[in-house]
């Protein structure tokens, strides 16, 4: 399946995420490039943000701050969810040479590029045959089921550290749905 233009959507189906979770870890590189997903699932960081951690940031730690490349903003990470999943990378995948979570295979200095990244989810998303995925899929991943769980739009506005709810609310996808929701309920003779 080749794409051009892709039109990308948060993973809002549960057994296509566990699909896809399941698709990332089979590759050569699988514990590497299903960890990065559930950060980004988990955190809602940028891609760039997730392939610029270094070691330090979190090897044993729960919390972490990192600076956002984009917004060049101090944001704090729960890690707690991802300790058990960072330890196992890091004793089993990494080669403990690197100060990057993230290197590249050929170059252990530098951290894994985005397009390399994006290449990985392009190979899965054409196994399961999703027209939708892109290294925006975690970022939108994580706001659309942080709001389906909290319902609490202006806290993940700025989790995801936008400048208006509106721009949140059609960003995680919200907007199309509600609209057809409302649609499929509206009857103009009630």
């Amino acid at each position: 399946m080749t794409r051009n233009i892709i039109n990308v959507k948060p993973i809002k189906d549960k057994q296509v995420m566990l699909d896809f979770l399941t698709e990332l870890k089979k590759g050569k590189h699988g514990k590497r490039d299903h960890l990065i997903f559930v950060i980004g699932i988990y955190t809602g960081l940028r891609i760039s943000d997730i392939l610029n951690l270094k070691v330090s940031d979190v090897q044993n730690k729960t919390t972490t701050v990192i600076v956002e490349k984009k917004t060049n903003k101090q944001r704090e990470l729960n890690l707690s969810n991802l300790t058990s999943l960072i330890i196992d990378y890091l004793n089993s995948y990494h080669d403990g040479q690197s100060n990057w979570l993230f290197y590249r295979p050929s170059d252990h200095s530098k951290p894994l590029g985005t397009h390399q990244y994006y290449k990985v989810l392009q190979r899965v998303a054409d196994t399961l045959e999703l027209d939708y995925i892109g290294t925006h899929t975690m970022r939108k991943t994580f706001g659309y089921k942080y709001y389906r769980q909290f319902r609490d739009i202006p806290t993940l506005m700025k989790i995801l550290n936008h400048s208006s709810q509106a721009i949140t609310i059609r960003y995680i996808g919200l907007e199309e749905e509600e609209i057809r929701a409302s649609l499929d309920k509206f009857n103009p003779l009630n």
